[in-house]
């Protein structure tokens, strides 16, 4: 397991980061884990652009909708598991197809789900500081 951290200082730094970790996200599941507020849908608009699937102004959060899908030829799919309570409903969106199909699937609030994830995934921890600060951390697993 190899974890990396980094900080932003601002929602432009954020979605700066999230072009630069795109390229690196191949595929598959990657969890964005953080409280309200922690940047979660901002990071997601710098992966979404980086992968040339949409603007970062064309990006927001899929909570009622659930599924986003930006992009046609190589998908990004955002997920919002935020108002769902149960696994059974959660089940019922096709999460397992998704990650079958090889596109690049972020999903919020997934943590709250751990037996239907992947084993192979890449976990992603924003965290807000004081100061305005996002703390980031990134971390492979499987």
């Amino acid at each position: 397991m190899q974890s990396r951290t980094f900080r932003t200082r601002s929602e432009e730094e954020t979605i700066a980061l999230g072009r630069e970790l795109a390229g690196e996200l191949t595929g598959g599941a990657v969890l964005l884990i953080g409280n309200l507020g922690a940047g979660k849908t901002t990071l997601a608009k710098g992966i979404v652009e980086g992968r040339r699937a949409a603007s970062a102004n064309e990006v927001s959060s899929p909570t009622f909708t659930l599924i986003h899908q930006y992009g046609e030829e190589t998908p990004v799919y955002h997920v919002d598991l935020y108002r769902l309570d149960e696994a059974s409903a959660v089940e019922k969106l096709g999460l397992e197809d998704l990650f079958a199909s090889g596109a690049l699937v972020l999903l919020e609030w997934a943590e709250r789900f751990p037996s239907l994830l992947p084993r192979v995934r890449t976990e992603i921890r924003l965290r807000a500081l004081l100061d305005e600060t996002r703390e980031i951390t990134i971390t492979r697993l499987g």
